[in-house]
């Protein structure tokens, strides 16, 4: 808990100072006032390096871990029939992530201040997102808020596996092609310079690979630097593009176009919106407040827009399926199985389905991606090293030829 240096008037009029522990300095000023000390300075006094210095990258952070278990123990707590604070006091004082404990204790003291749960939760929106205060309020108003923590708990546990085969598709690849990379630069920069100063002691013409090989070394260490400075060019062209509307809406769409990748986005978008709108619909949240938050977490323009369709038609008096088939990125197994539900009065049973079924789909999905990119990736490696050492061989084959000849 931070340390607070404080300066005030005592109630005969003397000034006095100190330092106080608490959660935040409304905290401090609330504690001084019960005492009768009229505070006029409160300052963070600091502790630790990270205190000290204020420098936020030193911070611990918050990870979905950490939220998944504080969740899973509140709504153990709050089943078994503790106090909502006492739950907050308890989670807080075992909370091992400083960064978190703080987050907590300034939950409980304005939870303590006659603030509702939900309310404490959305002032730190680091820590819980739109979806988990949007549930908690729901709970609250319905008097099932351990029913809707579980869920939370569940939901949230789910989006991190589906999260995690999404990164585990992407991590191979991307590894072996970086490694890769790095072999070709060394050999083009350091070998290939020792071969074409052996191969001028020679003399005569080389061979028209390794003369390609050769001039493709000379064009990077002559431009080095050039070439270094095109990348972070690029790569910084690239994120602002991305972050206009129309840079956006573009790679977004052209992203779900891709031969292997699209379907993979595709299948997880669909898997993410079917998952977080049957935890919503099933914990009471209005479906117009749940289309609203499904949209800000879509992670891709054109589904965004699409679900932003989906909940104007709604507001307009249409059903959820009609515009989700017009939209032509849901599949139609998707929007049949929507409608069914809709008309059966059980919606977010069948998205919970849905949810299940793609979730099944982003594993097949990463299974053959990572089963397909394996040879391809050899291939790529056996192909451009392997052509290299050859390029380079090929006038010692040569030589060896003409001196056998």
């Amino acid at each position: 808990m931070p340390t607070f240096a404080w300066t005030g008037r005592a109630r005969d009029g003397k000034s006095t100072k100190g330092t106080m522990e608490a959660a935040s300095e409304a905290a401090v000023m609330a504690n001084l006032r019960r005492q009768g000390v009229q505070a006029n300075k409160i300052k963070a006094a600091g502790k630790g390096l990270n205190a000290e210095l204020n420098i936020g990258f030193l911070k611990p952070k918050i990870t979905t871990k950490d939220i998944v278990v504080f969740t899973r123990q509140f709504a153990t707590m709050i089943d078994a029939g503790l106090p909502l604070v006492q739950c907050l006091d308890i989670l807080s004082s075992q909370q091992e992530n400083k960064t978190f404990k703080v987050i907590l204790l300034k939950v409980k003291e304005d939870v303590e201040s006659g603030s509702t749960f939900a309310d404490a939760l959305k002032k730190h929106p680091k820590a819980f997102n739109e979806l988990y205060v949007n549930l908690v309020a729901a709970g609250e108003v319905g008097g099932i808020l351990d029913t809707i923590l579980n869920r939370l708990a569940v939901y949230i546990e789910k989006a991190l596996k589906l999260k995690k085969q999404v990164k585990s598709a992407m991590t191979y690849p991307v590894t072996i092609i970086g490694i890769a990379l790095v072999v070709i630069a060394v050999i083009l920069i350091f070998v290939i310079p020792a071969f074409e100063k052996m191969f001028a002691d020679f003399g005569g013409a080389l061979p028209l690979p390794t003369q390609i090989v050769i001039n493709i070394s000379n064009f990077i260490q002559d431009y080095i630097l050039v070439i270094i400075g095109a990348i972070f060019f690029t790569i910084f062209a690239a994120k602002k593009i991305y972050a206009t509307n129309k840079g956006r809406d573009k790679i977004d769409n052209w992203a779900l176009k891709l031969p292997v990748f699209g379907v993979l986005i595709r299948k997880v978008a669909v898997a993410k919106f079917a998952r977080t709108m049957s935890t919503m619909i099933s914990s009471g949240v209005p479906i117009l407040d749940g289309l609203d938050i499904v949209r800000k977490t879509a992670g891709n323009r054109t589904v965004e827009k699409a679900i932003a369709h989906v909940r104007s038609s709604i507001s307009e008096g249409k059903t959820i399926a009609e515009p989700l088939k017009a939209s032509g990125v849901f599949p139609p197994m998707v929007c049949q199985m929507i409608e069914v539900g809709e008309q059966a009065g059980a919606l977010d049973t069948m998205l919970s389905k849905i949810a299940d079924f793609y979730d099944d789909e982003v594993d097949d999905a990463v299974g053959n991606l990572t089963a397909m990119m394996e040879p391809l990736l050899m291939l790529f490696l056996g192909t451009t090293v392997g052509g290299l050492v050859i390029a380079m061989y090929l006038p010692i084959f040569k030589l060896a030829g003409t001196v056998g000849g």
